[in-house]
């Protein structure tokens, strides 16, 4: 008899599985709750089963909050093992995090030749994310000598070497961000070495190995690396269950495979540009122990003893987020005069009002603060993680703004810090200097939209604003933040498309193409690098491939001032007709009036069967499009040849 590798058993949670079922079964069919409960639970069987049942079915129907994005991420899984079971574990993973994926597994063992070949099977799924999944038998030489142990380390670096070039290779050729991972090295294989040194030598050689891929990670563009051998050490059991290997080349047991899907999840989220944004924190019972308003300033708990050393920490992890781009703010039901004293003079506050980029204290309703924030700060409630200690609190920020993370404080507080980071619920590909700067920066928006209220007219204020664009060559400094920004960017982002830091950095090095960085700055600073355009360049016609603009500057003018600076660019470099491409999609709206409203028609031959539409103007027949409250410069000067 077959069965299948995912088979809980009988009488498994069949509770769960008959809601799945409902699910495969009957289209349309709605289980606002089960989304929750797939991230929750811990059977790895389990979720192997309900994962191959939940074969196109899509996340909207397991959650209650809209999806953040619409349409599916395509997923590619090569591995030089037998990877079935990770496939349906990865699918229950993305849809418990709101992201419906198209997933596609390459033939067994066929990794390096599928990455290498531009004619192959992967290469023509054409995927956003690829999976490189490696076992220690695809690394180790077959009858490898453990007396001899130069020649194995030999081996393993060359072919890890060859590995982490053609990840690199097929991430610069296509733009698919590419996904490697450290290698545990399973227990049979550490025991084959019977002395102490030699397995003190294997271990080093190993580790080396794995650096290896760890560098690979930080150092090419489009290639990252999760360490998958440290994410082990609290995963119990074995690496590899000799049987499923021996029988079938099952190189992980399901517990590594649902560690690795989820976290694998969590890199497709960030692909996704799903990381979120904003964590808005309660105070008392939360960032500190005990309640302001009964303990006083001096009674409150924090400092090195327990319990208030648990407070401390969970306040040095928020600070590690806001030094990485995270917004901080917090929200309590508080007089604000005595929260402004601790924030600003108890010795042992970690988190300073310089963190915050706001302190919301008052009677007010958390739901409402929050919504009025997100406004403020031009960002979705899909942005947003709150965390408190009150299920009542939580419970209405849940039940109000289904779109927000929520998570519970209840309970000891040593475990605070935890239920905050897992899920990676922060994660993203990489941070910058913009990052950084974050909280100044979202500071000074809010100022912006005070502001706005005063002037009963929209061209008065912008003018109060006075607004300078500066637009300039993607360099080693701005290309980093603009893949990030195309990547995050949903509005205003022409395409609805990223092209990957390898390609990015690819084409501006190319003379037939140019990256350019816009950054935005007013009365109340710089914004920082909140656009760029992609574009290719002909000696009679210039192509813009893509457009993004960060939300925080849309509505003042500042789309129109870049389109005005790429057609003269164009018309200086000798070309007589600027195009432009757009693709619709169900978030970029916003940007769909800029080419028509601009003067640019469409061709005859306009639409692609992708949806993507084709504008063009000629250059000399342009009209002005900068307004007159805005102020461009160049960077520097540009090389048109």
């Amino acid at each position: 008899m077959t069965t299948s590798p995912c088979d809980p058993g009988p009488g498994a949670h069949d509770g769960l599985l008959q809601r799945v079922r409902a699910l495969h079964e009957t289209p349309g069919a709605t289980d606002p709750g089960l989304a929750d409960e797939l991230a929750a639970l811990d059977d790895a069987l389990l979720l192997c089963e309900a994962g191959l049942l939940l074969e196109g079915v899509r996340a909207a129907r397991l959650t209650r909050a809209p999806l953040r994005r619409t349409g599916p991420l395509r997923v590619a899984v090569a591995a030089t093992f037998t990877a079935d079971g990770v496939v349906p574990l990865l699918r229950a993973a993305l849809l418990a995090a709101g992201l419906d994926a198209e997933i596609h597994l390459c033939p067994y063992d066929r990794l390096g030749l599928e990455l290498s070949d531009p004619h192959s099977a992967l290469a023509g799924f054409g995927p956003e994310v690829t999976l490189c999944l490696l076992h220690s038998g695809a690394l180790l030489p077959r009858g490898w000598d453990p007396s001899a142990l130069d020649p194995v380390h030999a081996a393993l670096r060359e072919r890890v070497d060859t590995y982490t070039a053609a990840a690199a290779d097929f991430a610069d050729r296509t733009g698919s961000a590419v996904l490697l991972h450290t290698v545990p090295l399973p227990r049979p294989d550490r025991r084959s070495v019977i002395s102490m040194r030699g397995g003190a030598a294997l271990g080093r050689i190993w580790r080396e190995v794995n650096t290896a891929l760890l560098s690979a990670g930080e150092t090419r563009d489009g290639v990252y690396t999760v360490d998958l051998e440290a994410l082990l050490t609290d995963v119990p059991g074995p690496v590899r269950d000799e049987r499923r290997y021996r029988f079938g080349r099952l190189a992980w047991t399901p517990g590594v495979e649902l560690a690795y899907a989820r976290e694998a999840a969590s890199f497709c989220r960030a692909v996704a540009g799903l990381g979120r944004k904003v964590l808005v924190l309660d105070l008392d019972n939360t960032l500190w122990g005990g309640v302001l308003g009964d303990d006083g300033p001096a009674g409150i708990e924090l400092g090195t003893l327990y319990p208030g050393d648990c407070y401390t920490d969970l306040q040095h992890r928020a600070l590690a987020l806001r030094r990485q781009g995270v917004l901080l703010a917090v929200c309590s039901k508080n007089e604000r005069a005595p929260v402004d004293e601790v924030l600003a003079g108890h010795p042992d506050m970690v988190l300073r009002p310089d963190d915050l980029v706001a302190v919301m204290a008052d009677w007010q309703r958390k739901d409402l603060h929050i919504a009025g924030l997100a406004d403020e700060l031009s960002l979705g409630a899909d942005a947003f993680v709150f965390a408190d200690d009150s299920p009542f609190e939580c419970g209405m920020v849940a039940d109000a703004l289904p779109q927000v993370d929520v998570v519970r404080l209840d309970g000891d507080p040593a475990c605070h810090s935890a239920k905050l980071l897992e899920p990676a619920r922060f994660v993203q590909l990489g941070t910058t200097a913009t990052d950084a700067e974050r909280t100044a920066l979202y500071r000074s928006r809010r100022e912006r939209h005070r502001l706005s209220t005063a002037h009963a007219c929209a061209e008065n204020y912008l003018r109060a604003l006075g607004i300078r664009v500066t637009v300039g060559p993607a360099d080693a400094f701005t290309l980093p933040r603009l893949a990030q920004l195309e990547l995050r960017t949903n509005q205003f982002n022409m395409t609805g498309r990223a092209h990957g830091e390898a390609v990015t950095r690819r084409l501006a090095d190319s003379p037939d193409h140019l990256v350019l960085a816009v950054e935005v700055a007013d009365r109340y600073g710089s914004e920082g690098v909140v656009g760029g355009v992609w574009l290719d360049r002909a000696p009679d016609r210039w192509t813009v491939r893509n457009l993004v603009l960060s939300c925080r500057v849309l509505s003042r003018g500042v789309e129109q001032a870049v389109l005005q600076y790429v057609a003269d660019l164009a018309r200086e470099a000798g070309a007589g007709v600027l195009r432009a491409c757009f693709r619709p999609t169900a978030r970029n709206a916003p940007a769909a009036a800029l080419y028509p409203s601009a003067g640019f028609e469409r061709p005859a031959d306009a639409a692609a069967d992708d949806g993507t539409v084709c504008h063009q103007a000629s250059l000399e027949r342009l009209p002005p499009l900068t307004p007159d409250w805005i102020t461009v410069a160049a960077k520097e000067a540009l090389n048109h040849a």
